[in-house]
């Protein structure tokens, strides 16, 4: 891949040299963690080789449909509605986030104890060396919490084309009238970036391909609750990871695949782990590529993750759009009405999220839940120990887990999750 897209990154004024280094390092991270796996699925071939271009061939897509005139539009959070973006013929993409990079530069920007999602993304910026960020022609930041509120004002002055979108903190009326009006806002800053009016076919257009790819995320995830359960929770990630960067109709098709292969698997009673392996559900903050730490210390310690309560798994595409309506205002309330039900923990009180882990802890017949949190991420450190001790009230065993990007605390987490399996085995 480096020979081959050299001139293209050097385009988009990435440093070359600090660029190769992340990709050996991603390289090296991803052969140990997830070619070592044994056992894996045919179709994870494919997740296999978007991974490996996913800084080369996907991003000469996203320069070529540049050059045709559509839009690339970069964001950090689900909360930002891909049904609009695809609406208008323009592209949705996650921006580089998962690993540290820079520290020391960025820690000139923004406070050392800051969350580690939000220096990360600075991180990327101001070393050169995520094409997708330099591919965007908007940038979309989310008041979702105070780290990032704060840290958008000064990303305004690194990269162009920021827009920041308000995000409510409570489930009121109030908070709904706020997020449909800068959902309708945002409707008309892609409409104005794209030079495209979105009416009502393109909107149900957008939701139609929006939700086939939620659709097969939801198969995947309802064959985990098999046991033994047919794909490892490493490769379940990766496939909810890749769905921020692939061609959503090509990913869909992959995904569906994947899991027609999982289904024969099943049928069969076949698993990648015994079917007495103990069964974890983790909750918590999203992971990002190539956060895998923790996923990873987990199946080697002799257990499998079987579901995230998480928005890079089943909160962020747990609920369809409806496409029903026949006018844009009616499609678009859909959109409201589908978004407003995401449980993050930014929002108090929260106590949707508490019923759906249990749900999920049912439902994927886990045997206990580890709760992960980044390190200085006040939404989830705060709820994790309401969290933990609710379930724990209900006899449902419970690790929480606050972490970073680093691996200076690889033993330390090592030592605690095998304790944790011993314990629910």
């Amino acid at each position: 891949m480096k020979g081959q897209h050299e001139k293209m990154w050097q385009g988009l004024g990435l440093d070359l040299g600090a660029h190769d280094a992340l990709l050996e390092v991603l390289k090296k991270g991803y052969q140990d963690v997830y070619l070592a796996q044994k056992n894996r699925p045919e179709g994870m071939g494919y997740l296999d080789f978007v991974m490996s271009e996913v800084h080369g061939l996907r991003i000469k897509e996203l320069i070529d449909e540049k050059a045709a005139g559509r839009k690339v539009i970069g964001s950090f959070c689900v909360f930002v509605p891909e049904e609009i973006v695809r609406a208008a013929d323009a592209t949705l993409v996650g921006l580089c986030t998962g690993a540290d990079f820079v520290t020391e530069e960025v820690e000139r920007f923004l406070p050392r104890n800051t969350c580690s999602l939000i220096k990360s993304a600075f991180g990327f910026k101001l070393g050169k060396a995520c094409p997708y960020i330099e591919a965007s022609d908007m940038i979309v930041g989310e008041n979702t919490c105070d780290g990032k509120k704060k840290s958008y004002e000064t990303l305004k002055d690194l990269v162009s084309g920021v827009y920041v979108m308000d995000i409510p903190q409570m489930k009121s009326q109030e908070g709904r009238a706020l997020l449909k009006a800068e959902y309708f806002r945002f409707k008309e800053a892609v409409e104005k970036l794209a030079d495209i009016t979105i009416d009502a076919d393109r909107l149900r257009k957008g939701i139609e391909i929006v939700n086939n790819k939620r659709k097969a995320l939801h198969r995947l995830s309802s064959l985990r609750k098999a046991n033994p359960v047919s794909v490892s929770g490493l490769d379940a990630l990766l496939v909810n990871q890749v769905q921020f960067y692939d061609e959503p109709v090509r990913f869909t098709d992959s995904v569906n695949k994947i899991c027609d292969e999982l289904e024969v698997r099943t049928g069969k009673g076949e698993g990648v782990f015994p079917e007495s392996t103990p069964r974890i559900l983790l909750s918590g903050c999203p992971m990002a590529v190539p956060n895998w730490k923790l996923p990873w210390i987990i199946e080697t310690a002799g257990a499998v993750i079987v579901g995230e309560e998480s928005c890079v798994g089943e909160r962020g595409v747990r609920n369809l759009t409806d496409s029903s309506g026949s006018t844009v205002d009616e499609l678009m309330e859909a959109i409201l009405d589908r978004y407003f039900k995401v449980d993050c923990a930014i929002f108090t009180p929260n106590p949707e999220r508490l019923d759906h882990i249990v749900e999920m802890y049912d439902a994927y017949q886990a045997d206990g839940v580890i709760h992960y949190s980044l390190q200085f991420c006040q939404p989830y450190l705060t709820e994790s120990i309401p969290v933990e001790k609710a379930l724990e009230a209900r006899d449902i065993p419970t690790l929480r887990i606050e972490t970073d990007y680093s691996l200076e605390d690889l033993g330390q987490l090592k030592t605690r999750v095998e304790a944790f399996v011993e314990l629910i085995g």
